[in-house]
């Protein structure tokens, strides 16, 4: 073979192999390697024995490098990594939830709400179920309910930050509706375990669904309001939920009659001139 012909080879071989790394970091796998059709160079006279054929190996392919994990991005990955983060315990039962599908609920969420606040709460709150503010953020109680709510927290001296705050079920019921028996069954279990992870002294129980679901009642709210009960050795007030005070302003006067119950078990006193919040 001529020295020009060698050299032309070697640029071809040259370039086959850059052009192979080129597709190794760029995370191909599998490579079809065609075996080039190699001319043999005219034979100038019967006489001389033919070129030997080039036997053409294909270069090897390095292994490709191990693809990174796709990153979630957006207010389901802020719901798992932020909300209700701040403890192990917290953050296991959120782990088990995942991205949940134990019930119909998950075909119509945009984001799994877990929960929010101080891992380690002596005052949790618990309401019924996210709605269509708290779908999109992934916080419980940030709508109208959620800015009355928190007014409520700050009457009692707490700041939003300094209580806990869940549902019973962790996924909008569509349009708003109550949730139903077997949402609220496949949901309680990590209620119950986030209850456990805080401890906390006191548990307010926001309308009748939470208190319904936490003392295994059907009394309704307005006879189970204002009465002390327990859950699992938990002292648990129940009240009416913020968007039903919404809708019937003249009950704040029982629900922070309800509220002042809470702090004098918890050791704190209404401030002088102190009155029902909203």
């Amino acid at each position: 073979m001529s020295d020009e012909r060698k050299e032309a080879v070697r640029q071809v071989a040259g370039e086959l192999a850059r052009h192979l790394a080129w597709l190794r970091d760029a995370g191909v796998r599998e490579v079809p390697v065609p075996v080039p059709v190699m001319r043999r160079a005219p034979v100038p006279a019967p006489a001389l024995s033919p070129a030997p054929a080039l036997e053409v190996r294909p270069l090897p392919v390095a292994a490709p490098r191990p693809l990174a994990p796709i990153v979630e991005q957006g207010p389901a990955a802020t719901s798992a990594s932020q909300k209700g983060s701040g403890s192990p315990g917290l953050l296991a039962i959120r782990a088990d939830l995942g991205d949940c599908r134990r019930c119909k609920l998950a075909g119509g969420r945009t984001t799994l709400v877990f929960g929010v606040g101080a891992p380690r709460a002596e005052l949790m709150f618990v309401g019924e179920g996210p709605g269509a503010d708290e779908d999109l953020q992934g916080e419980p109680f940030v709508g109208k309910g959620g800015q009355l709510l928190t007014k409520m927290i700050e009457a009692m001296g707490y700041r939003r930050e300094q209580v806990y705050i869940a549902n019973v079920v962790k996924c909008r019921p569509p349009g708003n509706r109550d949730p139903e028996p077997d949402e609220i069954e496949a949901c309680e279990p990590f209620l119950r375990r986030q209850i456990e992870a805080v401890g906390p002294k006191v548990i307010v129980a926001l309308g009748k669904f939470a208190a319904h679901t936490l003392l295994r009642s059907t009394i309704p709210i307005t006879r189970l309001r204002g009465q002390w009960s327990e859950y699992q050795g938990v002292k648990l007030m129940p009240t009416f939920h913020p968007a039903y005070l919404l809708r019937s302003p003249a009950e704040k006067v029982k629900a922070w009659e309800d509220l002042k119950l809470v702090m004098a078990a918890l050791g704190r006193q209404v401030a002088p001139g102190g009155g029902r919040p909203g």
